[in-house]
């Protein structure tokens, strides 16, 4: 049986080695900003009402300024971002975000799960973001849970 010379490239690696367990390797992302849903809600919905704005205006000749391209998937983005944000008011969403910068030992992801998250204890936000063990204790990150519970919006 004769042995031909491989003709191919070899193949690479497959991506997804990202892991987010009791350390963080987020690869191209590990030091990526990230935000909370609802700070994603807020910044989607601005965007999503300028773009209406600008289409409502209408030109001098009558035609409408731009295209509104709202696709299926934005609106799809947006109903899970309404369903699943924890702060609907501007003023808490950004008290969440100032609450949780001021916790420097935290990664940014971190702090973004805990904001998204809305842990009720400490030994839930340490299960559901095993990274937290060995960089908050238990009532440092409890008193943390509980400033976030009180901006919570009913």
């Amino acid at each position: 049986m004769a042995h031909f010379p491989k003709t191919s490239r070899p193949k690479p690696p497959p991506p997804g080695n990202e892991e987010a367990s009791t350390v963080l390797n987020l690869g191209e992302f590990q030091d990526v900003e990230t935000l909370t849903l609802s700070e994603a809600s807020l910044v989607l919905n601005a965007i999503v009402q300028r773009r209406r704005e600008r289409a409502a205006k209408v030109r001098p000749d009558g035609a409408p300024q731009m295209n509104l391209n709202e696709t299926e998937m934005l609106h799809t983005t947006l109903q899970y971002l309404d369903h699943f944000s924890r702060f609907t008011r501007k003023e808490n969403v950004e008290a969440v975000e100032r609450l949780l910068r001021s916790h420097r030992e935290l990664e940014k992801f971190e702090r973004a799960q805990l904001g998204s998250l809305c842990c009720e204890n400490a030994d839930e936000a340490k299960t559901l973001i095993p990274s937290l063990q060995d960089k908050i204790d238990d009532a440092d990150l409890q008193d943390l849970l509980d400033e976030i519970t009180k901006l919570q919006t009913k």
